[in-house]
């Protein structure tokens, strides 16, 4: 569905990227590991629009595209989650997930339609919510990263990037998070993963793309790929 191909980014001698290629599949969940300063933050920032590479090509569904701000990559389907969440806490979970996209803003229709879309996309996601007009503060972790993934689908998107979802969670909050994500592969979207938690990848992912200075270090299949063939790949020791 989407393609990356030799895509380098530098910014002044830092070489952030050096020719990196990335292939990402309706219904597959893709890992990006690597260590810090791997470049997997500028790989999904160039996917999202947020920077502009300096040389590479991007294809969705075999065609090129130029992604140069957040607004082409949202018009192509891709959605990015950050770490951050970028949720406000004030805000209750409806007013989160329709932040900037109300309808019919000041209608009391309006606000009944977004409550009634705001159930539904919870339950086909299997999120549970004890109250929709609760401020998303209230909320614990898993609820709280589960309401922003669940803002990421308002625009349906065709690729769904996810920037550490589990980090911080606790195991019961982790495990909720985990099976969101296969439910969006099982909804067809492409999901892109960057964690640094190896257990998460072999629970979560059907492939894994390692990075390492900047370069493409290795490729797998999860199934079939031992966690020290990973971590070779991941630390150099497969080059050596």
């Amino acid at each position: 569905m989407f393609s990356v191909t030799g895509i380098s980014k530098t910014y002044g001698a830092v070489q952030a990227l050096d020719g990196v290629s990335l292939d990402l599949r309706a219904g597959e969940v893709v890992a990006l590991v690597g260590d810090n300063g791997a470049g997997k933050s500028t790989l999904v920032k160039a996917l999202a629009g947020v920077i502009t590479p300096d040389a590479g090509a991007i294809t969705v569904d075999g065609d090129p595209v130029r992604i140069a701000t957040p607004r082409d990559a949202q018009a192509l389907g891709v959605s990015t989650v950050y770490q951050d969440l970028a949720l406000c806490e004030n805000l209750d979970v409806v007013a989160n997930l329709f932040l900037g996209a109300e309808r019919r803003r000041w209608s009391v229709l309006g606000h009944l339609a977004m409550e009634r879309a705001t159930r539904d996309l919870l339950t086909s996601l299997d999120v549970r919510i004890p109250d929709i007009r609760m401020p998303v503060a209230m909320l614990s972790g898993g609820q709280r990263q589960s309401v922003a993934i669940a803002r990421a689908l308002i625009g349906e998107p065709r690729l769904v990037i996810l920037d550490e979802p589990t980090a911080a969670l606790g195991v019961e909050q982790t495990a909720q998070v985990l099976d969101l994500i296969a439910r969006l592969r099982d909804r067809g979207l492409a999901v892109l993963v960057i964690t640094h938690n190896l257990a998460d990848v072999r629970t979560m992912s059907d492939r894994v793309v390692v990075l390492r200075l900047g370069r493409n270090a290795g490729e797998f299949h999860t199934a079939d790929a031992s966690q020290e063939a990973i971590v070779a790949a991941i630390t150099g020791a497969s080059a050596e």
